[in-house]
């Protein structure tokens, strides 16, 4: 097995070699846990040359993109790895969207083939789309293709928190590096010994180059969970021993909703490394995660476009509430001011982030491409702030940012202010057009069950805590915000109902 500082430095011909390392090493070794079914490494090799042999006869060439609408389970995985062995271009797709907007994703990149797994037969209508069974049927490719780390590897089709999705180019170098920034990290390297819970999906970075990816290259297990279940993940937790869980805010928040005969004190007994990311983790969940269940859950930040990790708290016991950490090894970070300097400890910036596991660009939209990459900096539109020792704290996304009046009022601020609210359990706010500030605040909230708490109440209690101009002039108490599959706000959804 490689060192972290190979995964790194080393120049990869194929990403899937640096994930399959383990069949020649152990083959024997469990690879995934689907069910009742264990898969050795070996077989997971063997099946991904299988379905690269599929996919050359059905005339996929080197570069061609293969569409993947999989749940989280065997399929998935050996249709990804074969498409990398392949030398082909995998863009998973969330398979939960409507057949239009998988329709248009797929056309969007030109893919070649959409494949579907168990569960998303519906979907063999569409053009290109053929099951996975069908791709293993034939004969395997003898050796995966040779590729380097500047050629594409992986299309993901970003959340979309600020506009329309669009899809991240991710090379074999990017995907190979983070691996290997994660592995770097003391407290989030992953050994063979270690168990994994792949409840996270694997169209979304956060799942596919880190349970999955960093899993398979570590050659540890991972146990697949198709659709995420609190009291199932449990029930897998327990019974597989699992070691390592990744996840967002609202999965940990599902398993502390869970009542003591499904959840009990000691149901995560077993687990050494409990990791949040893709949105912010409330104070309170933490800390009651770890009341309940004696476990630390470390906070992280990353996005699609750095493949994914940039910064974690995972190196110390009691981690830094309300901070990100500091950079991985191999991670770059400035946080920069609108004068284009970086800024001093303590005083906002927009993080910008740059090393070998920042993406090329967006798929044929080379004007978004130049925004966020310049010279060699990926601009990210999130503003952190960091301390002496260079631990960050985000504030806000730049481009959320609500002006009024001429003064600046990061959201997350304002939510924060509403969360703390004890008849409050969700909140949101941004920016709407005003005649005479520019903009105003307006505010979502979500009230916990039985609370009647009144739009003026919620306003009262904002003043309480809030500059005047930081009010919302707007609250709307609805059933639910919405948010994408990592659990992220999509604030364009609200701006589009405002």
């Amino acid at each position: 097995m490689r060192s972290w500082r190979d995964v790194c430095e080393t120049p990869a011909v194929n990403l899937v070699s640096l994930l399959l390392e383990r069949a020649d090493e152990a083959p024997d070794a469990v690879a995934l846990v689907e069910g009742d079914r264990a898969v050795s490494y070996a077989e997971l090799e063997s099946l991904a040359a299988l379905v690269a042999g599929g996919l050359a006869k059905l005339g996929v060439a080197p570069g061609d993109r293969v569409a993947i609408a999989c749940y989280n389970d065997v399929g998935f995985v050996t249709t990804y790895l074969g498409t990398l062995w392949a030398g082909a271009v995998a863009v998973p797709l969330n398979p939960l969207a409507p057949q239009s907007v998988l329709a248009g994703q797929a056309a969007r990149v030109q893919a070649s083939v959409l494949v579907c797994g168990a569960g998303t037969e519906e979907l063999l209508g569409l053009p290109g789309a053929i099951q996975v069974s069908e791709l293993s049927a034939g004969e395997p490719m003898a050796a995966e293709v040779e590729r380097d780390d500047a050629e594409l590897a992986v299309l993901l089709f970003t959340s979309g928190t600020a506009g329309a999705p669009r899809a991240a180019m991710l090379t074999h170098g990017n995907l190979a590096a983070n691996i290997g920034q994660v592995q770097g990290h003391p407290g989030l390297r992953v050994r063979s010994d270690d168990v994994g819970l792949a409840a996270l999906p694997f169209f979304h970075v956060f799942g596919l180059n880190v349970a999955l990816g960093v899993a398979l290259q570590a050659g540890m297990r991972t146990v697949l969970l198709d659709h995420f279940d609190a009291a199932r993940a449990v029930e897998l937790i327990r019974v597989h021993g699992i070691t390592i869980v990744a996840g967002v805010p609202t999965m940990f928040g599902a398993f502390l909703d869970l009542p003591e005969e499904l959840a009990s004190p000691v149901s995560f007994t077993s687990v050494r490394l409990a990791v949040s990311g893709a949105a912010e983790l409330p104070l309170e969940r933490a800390e009651a995660f770890r009341a309940r269940f004696g476990i630390t859950i470390y906070e992280g930040y990353g996005l699609t476009e750095a493949a994914p990790i940039v910064s974690t708290t995972a190196i110390e016991d009691s981690p830094q509430w309300g901070s990100i950490g500091p950079p991985l090894p191999g991670v770059d970070v400035r946080l920069v001011g609108d004068d284009g300097e970086d800024v001093v400890a303590g005083d906002p910036g927009e993080i910008w982030v740059r090393g070998q596991n920042v993406f090329i660009g967006y798929w044929d939209d080379p004007d978004a491409t130049a925004r966020v990459l310049v010279d060699g900096w990926l601009h990210t539109g999130d503003v952190a702030v960091a301390d002496d020792r260079g631990y960050l704290s985000l504030v806000d996304r730049k481009k959320d940012l609500v002006i009024v009046s001429g003064f600046n009022v990061f959201p997350a601020e304002v939510e924060e202010v509403l969360l703390a609210h004890p008849e409050i359990a969700d909140a949101a706010v941004i920016g709407v057009p005003n005649p005479r500030t520019g903009e105003a605040v307006a505010a979502w909230v979500v009230l916990e069950p039985g609370a009647h708490l009144t739009v003026e109440a919620v306003r009262e209690h904002a003043a309480l805590h809030l500059a005047r101009y930081k009010v919302p002039a707007k609250v709307e108490i609805v059933e639910s915000l919405p948010r994408n599959e990592a659990g992220k706000l999509l604030r364009r959804e609200l701006r589009a109902s405002s």
